[in-house]
């Protein structure tokens, strides 16, 4: 089996492409730059608007992981471009190479597509899958954590120093990104349980974690005792200008994420909870935060 992957370079993209090496399935992943061989990994270069390199890709596949995605633009266009107008592109190549397996990555934002111009985009591409004619699956990850990740690093960081600072007073389910590349290798062969259903997984915490909690667990896998002070959402959007004001384009705290990111409700939904027999989280989420916080200190991260 050989299975076509956008995004293989990002944070989840790696830990698909890992865990497919575990099991020895052949991928077929997009590349805009060029990359050390891998095991079982044909690297084509590309990026979501070389319509070429897509159908290359996809021939002979026996499904798609479609990963790749903007989550931070300077604004909507951006977001359009990379999150609509690119799934737009990979599902065109679907069709034109004959696939029919689709398995879409997008995000619990596209629950609420009012609040940010990400989350809009986020629930346009939905809706690109779910006319596009294929046999798809629309996942929409938590938060996503675990070795490589660069937005919870922050967090762990600021541990260091006792203090964590969260957005206004919410609750959010975690999923390690380890159980997230199990699921997503998991869809392509699920059966009908699967098809044309919206997921939300998590870690199988009931309720989610309040931003106290978790700002506690991530002080625990850094062997400290933390302040979690919760920003206002008027502060997190002045620090979103300010940022954007110093680093432009570079900022990571955009005002459309510090709306996002206020949002007090990101719990994933019980009854898109994925079927117990198709797949289960196996990383407790203080197990896996602690891991994570030694593989960033072994790696110099911190």
């Amino acid at each position: 089996m050989t299975l076509a992957v956008t995004g293989g370079t990002g944070f989840v993209g790696q830990a698909v492409l890992d865990a497919a090496s575990r099991q020895r399935i052949d991928v077929s992943a997009l590349t805009r730059r060029p990359q050390e061989s891998r095991t079982h990994v044909a690297w084509v270069r590309g990026d979501l608007s070389t319509q070429d390199a897509l159908v290359e890709m996809a021939s002979g596949a026996r499904a798609i992981i479609h990963i790749a995605g903007v989550v931070n633009a300077p604004d909507s266009a951006g977001f359009h471009s990379g999150n609509v107008a690119g799934t737009e592109a990979v599902t065109a190549a679907a069709r034109d190479a004959g696939v029919k397996r689709f398995i879409h990555v997008s995000s619990l934002a596209a629950r609420e597509p009012g609040l940010s111009d990400y989350g809009h985009s986020k629930r346009l591409a939905e809706e690109v899958v779910q006319t596009s004619g294929l046999d798809w699956t629309i996942v929409r990850p938590p938060a996503v954590y675990g070795p490589r990740d660069t937005e919870i690093l922050e967090l762990f960081k600021a541990a260091r120093w006792g203090i964590v600072p969260m957005p206004p007073a919410g609750r959010a389910s975690m999923i390690h990104v380890d159980d997230l590349a199990r699921l997503l290798l998991t869809l392509v062969d699920a059966g009908s349980d699967s098809h044309a259903r919206v997921f939300e997984p998590d870690d199988g915490r009931d309720g989610g974690w309040t931003h106290a909690e978790l700002a506690k667990a991530i002080g625990q896998a850094m062997g400290k005792r933390v302040w979690s002070p919760n920003v206002p959402r008027s502060v997190l959007l002045g620090a979103a200008r300010l940022d954007r004001l110093f680093r432009r384009k570079s900022a990571k705290l955009t005002p459309d994420r510090a709306r996002y990111m206020a949002h007090p409700d990101w719990i994933s939904a019980v009854e898109r909870r994925v079927p117990a027999g198709m797949w289960q989280a196996e990383i407790e989420t203080r197990d896996g935060l602690a891991e994570t916080a030694r593989w960033y200190a072994q790696h110099g991260w911190l």
